[in-house]
């Protein structure tokens, strides 16, 4: 058996959502400030959950930089931590749940817990795109999120795009394995509902025995041009024939040989009288009918 299109597309789109988000819960860069009063034109800081990076065009990145704003202690930051790491971890448990039931090493998958595990995956797309969107809802709030005043600039970075990716394809993936619902609970539905013998008999379904009416020997046992032997002599006759039956000639009349023999020298004894008279007719003797 085919592994479902559903089934198939979750398996893919979970994976890639795992590994952005992990991308993003670990790279320092969700908020990018550049334009530092006394510092070069070049330089900028990538804020993250966990790190924060100094980077400058001629130089390598330095990361460990001191967070002078108490960036960290900020609400946003401390919930997108706990909410990416649960997300990571209910992520992982749902690709468990789906390798199980998404036939990896059987004949047929088991939908049940295929589309269990798409609603783990569902959870864990909501889980992380909770923090993704508050972040970036606050990015540029500098009361909530510290940073310097102007002229100094925030942006968005490719860590909170990456998150933005990974949670889509966290909610898709598990929106595709949830439905495996759908042939599980067809086939349950099958199971409960009552067999063609057990309905409960309606008007369009009641079954009548009506008497079968008394025929005529005649018409009872002839019936495809053949007459049918009784059912009391089904058991004394032989198979039945095969084939179509053959029209009978006619009965002829009776007839005794020996009377048809005389009848027949009767009618040579007058042919020939017949015939001796004639010729007398047209002889020297007169014939009766001149005399």
């Amino acid at each position: 058996m085919r592994t479902p299109v559903a089934m198939t597309v979750g398996m893919v789109f979970a994976p890639c959502g795992l590994l952005l988000n992990l991308t993003s819960t670990l790279t320092p860069g969700w908020r990018l400030v550049k334009g530092f009063l006394n510092q070069p034109v070049d330089v900028v800081l990538y804020q993250g959950l966990w790190d924060m990076c100094r980077e400058q065009s001629s130089r390598e990145r330095e990361c460990g930089q001191p967070d002078d704003w108490g960036y960290f202690a900020a609400e946003p930051v401390r919930v997108a931590r706990g909410l990416m790491v649960t997300s990571l971890a209910i992520t992982a448990l749902g690709l468990l749940l789906a390798s199980l039931g998404v036939r990896c090493w059987q004949e047929e998958p088991r939908s049940a817990l295929a589309g269990l595990s798409g609603l783990v995956l569902f959870a864990a797309g909501l889980f992380s795109l909770i923090p993704v969107s508050w972040y970036n809802h606050v990015l540029g709030d500098r009361a909530v999120l510290p940073a310097p005043s102007s002229p100094v600039t925030v942006q968005v970075s490719y860590s909170l795009v990456l998150g933005y990716l990974g949670s889509c394809l966290l909610l898709l993936g598990g929106f595709s394995l949830a439905l495996s619902f759908a042939p599980w609970c067809e086939e349950r539905c099958r199971r409960k509902a009552p067999s063609g013998g057990q309905r409960r008999s309606s008007i369009s379904t009641v079954h009548v025995d009506w008497p079968e009416p008394a025929l005529t020997p005649a018409i009872k046992y002839y019936s495809g041009g053949q007459h049918r032997p009784r059912p009391a002599d089904l058991g004394a006759a032989g198979p039945a024939k095969v084939g179509f039956p053959m029209p009978r000639p006619p009965p002829k009349a009776h007839s005794d040989p020996e009377e048809d023999t005389l009848d027949g020298e009767k009618a040579a004894d007058s042919h020939s009288a017949s015939s001796r008279s004639t010729r007398l007719c047209h002889g020297s003797l007169p014939c009766d009918s001149d005399l």
